[in-house]
């Protein structure tokens, strides 16, 4: 069992379930509330990203009853273990599907519209109507199942949500433009009503899209995982099992080259092991028996047996898979605020349209003339400049800032990027490169730099691989050896012209030698190993993870920014004090994945707005936690997907780059807000007084709409 599989029915236990429907905030809290007064619920939550519903309850009620609780509250739901694929995934699929459909529609109906909009008259324009009408019904009709589905469960069931007054909108335009049409009218609105429903989609299809990222992210982190082990059995036999039915107390097999699947303690073998996957530190640590290893963490030299500590779902990689899930059920400001829109915008617009209907009616007008009031307050309240205002500046924005190497994945997090004060920075691949080069201790002489390689070249350990990057860099050819032979622990020897030289331990390479012979002491070493001749001297060869070379000035940048930064590093203390003295920052060393997630949190509660730039699977629930998380390009699959936005190359001043540039666009996108609700103060009384028709109100609609897209085109510069 892994850290996704549910918890099945059973006394004191959890039920995990899917849930499909659910649109706002108030779906969640109709299903929290509703289920928390079902006897024998101890408790709800629904994590809104992944649309799982899980439900603490006792053992009177099984997983049917739970599901037909979920559905007298008017939704689907199924155990998370039946769901062949996820819900993000599927909605995304259905979402993309009708946007194709009504932004094709909404294309060739906007062309027919131009032929009106000319001057086109009689039998022409009654043409060009009917011509829409078989385009835009259809689509319509299609395109827009995701709202009128969403608005019937929710009338059935005695609730609303934003779909209702969506889809009366809609409805209301495409039968008063059939009955303009049927009669002979003027005006025909069907492209207004395909537009509405394009823009609409468009922005859901953007949210389903960062639900299925998010669910990605935890995936991509137990896929690192082997499937199965190899187990030593009583008898001394060995059989393979999956991880999932491994039980604390078997003995495991780890081969050289392997990821161990377990957590437990070394019982026989020495080798290294490369614990990057889980702790973030690039070099590699030796283990030896009674060591304690992670699942997550990669065998590199020498077999190894291992006794299980833990089951596959208390492991620390399973513990970060469910730190990551909580941490995404956080609703950020910019979505409450669209909760709140949703339950007062719509239906107080949709309440004023028809107080202008009866109103006319009762000043003495027709049943037509003040329908066509009502449809024009409709359009000119229709909130398309308000809807655009956040994601065109978004949109702009992240062009600009992926020419500079930063890519946004959710264009939320430009929201929150504007606001942080506080900078968390990982060491090991953020403000380093994440890779060994070797730094001091590299023989001078032609003739040791060719044996050096030999030798670097016939072991797998991430040092000696280090170093012959390094020589094969400097144009160095391997000389030829023989007799290669490596031992566990030690390091690697060799033949070279009638000559034994060795690489590896400096007390294994030359015994009676403690101190180095030639090569030096250097401020960020991080890791070391020697070569020599048998018969000649020692070189200490210093190797370091490469700082990003603009480390320093993206540091003093972040400062001039007025944001706090300081580092949240798994690696060794005297390997981060040096390196942070070296950049003027507050360190904090070998903290484990849940030390930085417990760091974001501590400041998150004191109402600070992190920011966390980090790269492996042990900054995963951090970057889930914090407001926004950034990685590099160069991250694990993990880091990548559980980040915000990612930067690319060696370099580290996008990082402040994307925090000035996310200030500057919620600058604008507060100017966007401005302009399409000034637009509304004034075009509104206009409208409700009779001086605005349909056609006028679309215009005017449309022209809000493309006044916000332009002053977000401002953004093409932001990232800079």
């Amino acid at each position: 069992m892994n850290a996704l599989t549910p918890v099945r029915a059973a006394a004191g236990s959890t039920t995990e379930l899917v849930v499909e429907g659910m649109r706002c905030a108030g779906c969640i809290a109709k299903i929290e509330g509703g289920l928390r007064t079902m006897q024998g619920v101890v408790a709800a939550r629904v994590n809104f990203t992944s649309k799982r519903l899980r439900i603490d309850h006792d053992a009177a009620l099984d997983d049917e009853a739970l599901i037909a609780a979920v559905a007298r509250l008017g939704f689907t739901a199924h155990l998370f273990a039946e769901a062949s694929e996820s819900p993000a995934r599927r909605e995304s699929r259905r979402l993309a599907k009708a946007l194709a459909v009504s932004a094709f529609a909404a294309m060739n109906v906007m062309l027919l519209s131009v032929s009106v909009w000319s001057g086109a008259d009689g039998a022409t324009r009654q043409m060009f109507h009917w011509l829409s009408a078989l385009i835009a019904l259809p689509a319509i009709a299609y395109a827009g199942r995701p709202f009128f589905e969403s608005a019937w469960t929710a009338v059935r069931h005695g609730r609303t949500n934003m779909d209702v007054p969506i889809t009366i909108g809609i409805a209301l335009t495409s039968g008063m433009s059939l009955f303009e049409t049927a009669t002979g009218g003027p005006h025909a609105y069907f492209d207004g009503a395909v537009m509405l429903i394009a823009f609409l989609l468009g922005g859901r299809l953007l949210d389903s899209a960062m639900r299925e990222r998010a669910q990605d992210s935890v995936a991509a982190m137990l896929r690192r995982l082997p499937a199965e082990v190899a187990v030593l059995g009583a008898d001394g036999a060995v059989r393979r099992m999956a991880v999932a039915e491994v039980e604390p107390g078997m003995r495991v097999l780890v081969a050289a080259g392997d990821r161990i699947g377990v957590d437990g303690v070394v019982e026989q073998g020495e080798s290294d092991a490369d614990r990057s996957l889980v702790t973030g530190e690039s070099a590699p640590e030796p283990v030896s028996p009674g060591g304690t290893v992670l699942a997550g963490t990669m065998n590199l030299t020498a077999p190894l047996t291992i006794r299980a500590t833990a089951a596959a779902a208390d492991t620390v990689i399973a513990d970060i898979a469910r730190l990551m899930e909580a941490a995404g059920q956080g609703k950020s400001r910019y979505v409450r605020i669209a909760d709140r829109a949703s339950r007062l915008y719509a239906p107080a617009v949709h309440t004023l349209a028809a107080l202008s209907l009866v109103g006319w009616l009762v000043a003495g007008a027709g049943w037509h003339h003040a329908l066509l009031i009502a449809v024009a307050v409709l359009i000119i309240t229709c909130p398309c400049a308000l809807g655009l205002a956040v994601p065109v500046a978004q949109v702009v924005a992240a062009g600009a800032l992926m020419r500079r190497g930063v890519l946004v994945r959710d264009g939320a997090a430009l929201e929150k990027l504007a606001v942080v004060d506080t900078v968390l920075l990982d060491k090991t691949g953020t403000v380093t490169l994440g890779r060994m080069e070797p730094v001091s201790g590299i023989p001078v002489l032609e003739e040791d730099r060719r044996a050096l390689l030999a030798l670097a070249l016939a072991t797998r350990h991430p040092l000696a691989r280090a170093i012959a990057t390094a020589l094969e860099g400097d144009g160095v050819s391997p000389a030829i050896a023989s007799e290669l032979k490596e031992v566990v622990g030690r390091g690697v020897e060799g033949i070279v012209d009638g000559r034994t030289a060795r690489l590896g331990r400096g007390d294994w390479v030359c015994p009676a030698v403690t101190t180095p012979t030639t090569g030096a002491e250097d401020a960020d070493a991080q890791s070391e190993t020697s070569f020599a001749w048998a018969d000649g001297a020692v070189h200490r060869i210093v190797l370091a993870d490469a700082v990003r070379p603009d480390a320093v000035a993206a540091v003093q940048r972040i400062a001039r920014l007025g944001l706090s930064a300081q580092f949240v590093s798994g690696d060794s203390w005297p390997v981060v004090e040096r390196l942070a003295r070296r950049l003027n920052l507050f360190a904090r060393a070998r903290m484990s994945p849940a030390d930085k997630h417990e760091a974001v949190e501590r400041l998150e509660a004191a109402g600070r707005r992190v920011l966390m730039v980090g790269d492996g699977l042990n900054d995963g629930p951090a970057l889930k936690r914090a407001s926004v998380g950034m990685a590099p390009a160069a991250a694990s699959d993990v880091g990548r997907q559980a980040a915000d936005l990612v930067f690319f190359g060696d370099r580290l001043m996008p990082v402040p780059l994307a925090v000035a540039a996310a200030r500057r666009t919620m600058r604008v996108v507060r100017q966007n807000f401005l302009m399409a609700i000034g637009y509304n103060v004034l075009a509104v009384p206009l409208a409700i007084a009779g001086q605005v028709t349909p056609l006028v109100a679309a215009l005017a609609m449309s022209g809000s709409s493309i006044l916000v897209v332009a002053n977000a085109l401002r953004l093409r510069s932001a990232a800079r």
